[in-house]
Parts: C-alpha cells; structure tokens; sequence
C-alpha cells in the first residue's frame, strides 16, 4: 500500500495555513510565550527558507515568510508582448500585468515597464487614425458650450504641460487581503510614475463653460466590450469637478516623451494623478459633464468602492455601506535588492532604495526593519520632482550575521497615517490593501 505523501511547510502554507501555524509556533497558553517558534518549528521554518533565521524570536504567529509567498511548483506567468520588459500576467481577458518590484525602480518608469490594466479590449490599431490629430473627443453635458474638439486643435489651442505622475490601479495590493478578495491578484506593481505631457483638462473644461451645476464628469472611452458588443460600455468613471479642475489632471498625448503606446491608451487618455487609475480613461473620445455623482460603468455596487463601515473580512457587504475610491492610499516599495536576493559571501551591508507615494498627499518618512518591525531605521526621503510624482527612499542596512532576513518598508503620509502591518478595511473587491512591503534577502558565509 503506497503511503501517505506529507504536505511540505510551503504547501501547508499554501493550502493550510492555519495547520502550518500550528506546526510551527508554539501555542501554549503562555502569553509571554505565545507566537514564538518552537525549537522543531524553527528547524522547519529555516529548512524552508535554506538558511538560519537570526531573529526568529520575533516572527509574529501566522507571518507566512515572504520567501515562500511564491508557490515553488508554478512561477509567475510572464509576458510576452513586443515593447514590454518582463511583465507578470495577472489575467489574459482582459489583459492585465504588473510590474515587478526590482523593475520599478527608475526615477521614471519607461513604457516599457509599465504596467497594463485593462478592463476591456484594446482597439484594434485600424480604428485609430494614421494622423492622431484626427481623433476626436467630445465635452458635453452641463456646459454652455459644447464641443468637440481634435487632438491637433487640443495641442495648439492650449498649454502643453509635462509632470511626473503616479497612476496606480484601485486594486492595487489586493493579493494582500485575508481572505481573498475578488479580481486580479496584485502584489504591489500595479502602478507606475511615467512622465505625461498634455493639456490641463482644467483649461478645456473653462473653454467649455461648466455651469453652475457642473458637480461630476463622465469619461468614456474607445476600449471595446469584452463580450464584442457594439452598443455596451466596458467602463466610465468619472471624478468630482474640483479633482477634474486640479492643474494636474491631464489630458494626455506624449508618454516619456512619445506618443502614447496602444496599450496605454493611444492616441490620448486622461491622467487623474493620484486617484484610482481606472478614473484616467484612456482611448478618450468623451467627457460628460453631469450635475449628480456619476453612475456609469465601474461607478456603483461594490466597483471602485470601500467600507464606510469596516465589516467582518469575507462577511456579505452592503453596497449602501460604501465609498467611492478617490486618493489612493500611501504604499512603499523596495526597489532594490530585488526579493530573493542571495548576497556575496560574507556581504553583510545593502544600500537600499525603493520609491513611495500617497495619492493626494505626500510621503513624509519611511522606515526600514530587518527584525519583523522590532525595531525601525529611517531612511532618506527625496522630495518628489513635482507634486503627485513619487518619492525615492535610501538607506543602508547592516546585517548581523549570515541567514534568512526579511526587509520590511512602511511609509507615513504628511497627515500622519501610515502603512499597517496587515491590509485592513476588507472589501469584496479588495481595493485599498497597502501593507507594509517585505523582501526576502539571504546573507551566506
């Protein structure tokens, strides 16, 4: 009779992670005790991770290590697309990739490694002009003066202007909830600080003549329905008129100094800095002004929402109990080394770095811990290259000895809140998640 095949600690992590704890930590009753790893539990955990654990006192009960966070039997998918470097492919209808933490670590993301969020199909290049100054959007609703303008007329009529500026998917981080959430699982690399040149949608919609009723837009795009129906809208968001008004909300035709790739949202798309990318509607052909919130696609239920009212994780949610998305929360990212890193033999010091950034607001510090947040260390915070770009952050850390370690980031916005331990405000769509960043690095003789 063939015997039983045992579970290895990462599959238990994997399919039980409540078992693995149990194995693994010590759960006398002894508060002063409790959460410590035992000595058989230590010997496993450091047999998984391949080396020592130099402060294994402080791995809090439940903490699966960041080096088995990655299934060991089916790595990531990445992508093969022409112009995209080493994307992870989160799901294929509709595309959706995200970018590698160690490939996001330059000052200005170039397309690239730039990430792919889509909700619909891409346009079939046929649909899009040969002379992109052709191509049409359309500002009606509560204006006094309608219009549809050109792409060509949109770039001389007003100022070009060129910033550094975040987008980032509103899901985000959304690998990050327990139990899981719905949608794609992203880790930290749905977002990206390329650099955007346009117009100010703000002189557009002066030109338009909001009236006073003006309180909402509309933005829809050329993106078709996923299901190839003509007459469906795949997704239109809109924001507030005092976010639309904002001199850095773009509507944008050059990406780091090109024209827009057709992924990104060729020829022209909006860049609503700082809020839930799925606002920044790219193929843009029209902006609807309304005097009420906006209803359209991705506006309602539980789409671009989070709790009011915190509920108990997995619990059934009230969508009268929800919040539009609008700022994205603060969230840090380290860049460099890359998770997984074996240092040179006898190398006991990294120069860190990694980029932060807070939706409407500004990074005010970031610390580094390497013993599971005992202890913390600021590191250096650049200011950001204009308001909504993000930040870089260096340090130098010091590792005592050979082993296993865990680099953990967490930034402070400038209104004080900072990146939790845990996700925290579940949501059934899982938006919001920013933890604190963790990187597994292992230090040989």
């Amino acid at each position: 009779m063939a015997s039983k095949r045992e579970r290895s600690l990462h599959e238990l992590y994997t399919d039980d992670p409540e078992r693995a704890d149990a194995l693994v930590f010590d759960r006398r009753t002894d508060a002063s005790r409790r959460g410590f790893l035992k000595g058989a539990g230590l010997a496993t955990m450091g047999a998984a991770v391949g080396a020592t654990l130099p402060y294994a006192a402080n791995i809090p009960a439940g903490l699966v290590p960041a080096a088995l966070a990655q299934s060991a039997d089916k790595g990531p998918t990445i992508l093969k697309m022409d112009g995209k470097a080493g994307l992870v492919v989160l799901g294929d209808k509709p595309l959706n990739a995200e970018t590698p933490a160690h490939l996001m670590d330059d000052d200005v993301t170039p397309n690239d490694k730039y990430f792919i969020r889509n909700n619909g199909q891409v346009p079939d290049p046929k649909t899009i002009p040969s002379d992109i100054r052709a191509w049409k959007i359309r500002i009606d609703g509560e204006v006094n003066n309608p219009m549809e303008i050109a792409l060509g007329d949109l770039m001389s009529r007003f100022p070009n202007v060129t910033a550094r500026l975040m987008l980032e998917c509103g899901g985000n981080g959304r690998s990050f909830f327990v139990p899981e959430a719905r949608g794609n699982q992203w880790t930290n690399g749905g977002a990206g600080c390329a650099e955007w040149t346009g117009v100010r949608l703000a002189d557009v919609l002066k030109a338009a003549g909001l009236k006073p009723s003006a309180v909402y837009t509309g933005h829809y795009g050329a993106d078709p329905h996923l299901s190839g129906d003509p007459n469906k809208v795949t997704i239109s968001r809109g924001v507030r008129i005092a976010k639309a008004m904002d001199e850095h909300t773009l509507i944008a035709f050059k990406m780091n100094g090109q024209d827009i790739p057709l992924v990104h949202g060729a020829p022209v798309r909006l860049v609503v800095p700082g809020w839930a990318g799925s606002s920044s509607a790219k193929w843009l052909n029209r902006i609807w002004i309304r005097d009420k919130e906006h209803d359209g696609p991705g506006m309602t239920g539980f789409s671009y929402r989070t709790m009011k009212t915190p509920i108990v994780p997995g619990s059934k949610a009230d969508p009268k109990n929800t919040v539009i998305l609008e700022s994205m929360p603060v969230r840090s990212v380290i860049t460099f080394p890359a998770h997984g890193t074996r240092l040179a033999a006898g190398a006991r010091k990294i120069d860190l770095r990694g980029h932060a950034w807070a939706g409407d607001h500004a990074v005010q510090s970031v610390e580094i811990s390497i013993d599971y947040g005992v202890t913390w260390k600021k590191a250096e915070v650049k200011a950001p290259a204009n308001k909504f770009a993000w930040q870089r952050f260096t340090a130098s850390i010091d590792l005592p000895s050979e082993g296993y370690y865990e680099i953990w980031s967490r930034a402070t916005d400038t209104r004080g809140v900072t990146q939790p331990f845990q996700a925290g405000n579940w949501n059934p769509q899982g938006y919001g998640g920013n933890p604190v960043s963790r990187i597994a690095v292992l230090a040989e003789t």
